[in-house]
């Protein structure tokens, strides 16, 4: 299998420490800071898992989970990170070709308030000087460049949930192969103005007039991708989410009703969700949840951007690869093999 998950264990720390003369190391090393919320830690690490076992073909990937120790966990998740994920120290201290940082739900008023904000900072500062490129994700990528330049990222009167259609930088080669325009996920309440990453420097990939930027770069030799979409969701991840906020509806956590995601559930199973949602402002209980109609709308559900987004990880592990290859800095003209 070309992917591998390398457990933090003892055998690891030998090998790392005897160097690759003692370990059949495969080609790339990418480590994942996996943030997301317990209910979502299993299918995030199952997602970008995917994602790079697609992307990479035959090429062997050493795979290293590892998430922010101040993220508030509850006993299960704690065990299974205990169990299977690199402490975060340890993780910086081997050698990584490419990383990988998720976002998580905010809990604080703003970003700099988290519990982990120090800790993010510091792997922010760390990544550039220690692997060959890295990919920020979604609230990640929010963080990183308020960092980095000062962007702080505007609330959106609704949440921005669904699938949309960008048009691309053709040239860049990050999106070799990939189409436009191209079809992506999102699923935030917060933006970043496009014209400020301009101006801050950043090379913005995709984008579009309804969703705004939806991947972008900052150009060194270790590339940083940053998406404010996200190419790694599986079929369902968004009426999953849907489902839970209607949830949350329905318990009174939250005072709207969710908006149904733009552009992504066909007509057939628009209708069965817009009878359950009838069906819950006539009468708000939670136990109505039991009743959302999910197996009947993810059968018509379309993973169309999912090509797309293999090919973007393809192109990332190629750049990840040149700059091993070569140290010094890979100009804008490699080409993905």
């Amino acid at each position: 299998m070309p992917v591998e998950l390398e457990a933090f264990d003892v055998r690891a720390r030998v090998a790392d420490a005897a160097g690759p003369a003692a370990d059949p190391a495969p080609a790339l090393r990418i480590g994942l800071v996996n943030n997301m919320p317990d209910a979502a830690l299993q299918s995030t690490e199952a997602q970008f898992q995917g994602l790079l076992r697609e992307a990479a073909g035959t090429e062997r990937i050493g795979l290293r989970l590892s998430s922010f120790p101040e993220l508030p966990r509850g006993p299960e998740a704690r065990a299974d990170i205990h169990a299977r994920y690199w402490p975060l120290e340890q993780l910086l201290a081997a050698p990584l070709d490419g990383l990988i940082v998720t976002g998580t739900e905010p809990r604080a008023a703003t970003l700099a308030e988290e519990p982990y904000w120090a800790r993010f900072e510091q792997l922010l500062r760390w990544a550039p000087e220690h692997t060959r490129a890295s990919i920020w994700s979604c609230l990640a990528a929010h963080a990183a460049v308020q960092i980095l330049d000062g962007i702080g990222r505007q609330r959106l009167p609704q949440k921005r949930c669904g699938v949309y259609a960008h048009e691309t930088r053709r040239d860049h080669p990050l999106l070799a192969g990939v189409g436009s325009p191209l079809r992506m996920p999102h699923s935030r309440w917060n933006d970043l103005p496009s014209e400020a990453l301009a101006r801050a420097g950043y090379t913005i990939l995709s984008a579009s007039r309804e969703c705004g930027a939806d991947a972008f770069v900052r150009e060194s030799p270790s590339v940083m991708l940053f998406f404010q979409g996200h190419p790694e969701y599986e079929a369902t991840t968004l009426l999953k989410e849907y489902r839970r906020d209607v949830g949350r509806y329905l318990s009174g956590q939250q005072a709207h009703y969710p908006t149904l995601p733009h552009g992504y559930v066909p007509g057939s199973g628009e209708a069965l969700l817009e009878r359950f949602r009838a069906a819950a402002l006539a009468r708000r209980a939670p136990e109505l949840l039991e009743g959302f109609p999910f197996a009947a709308v993810a059968a018509g559900l379309a993973h169309d951007w999912h090509a797309d987004a293999v090919q973007l990880y393809r192109n990332w592990l190629a750049r990840v690869r040149a700059s091993r290859e070569a140290p010094a800095r890979v100009p804008l003209s490699w080409s993905p093999s």
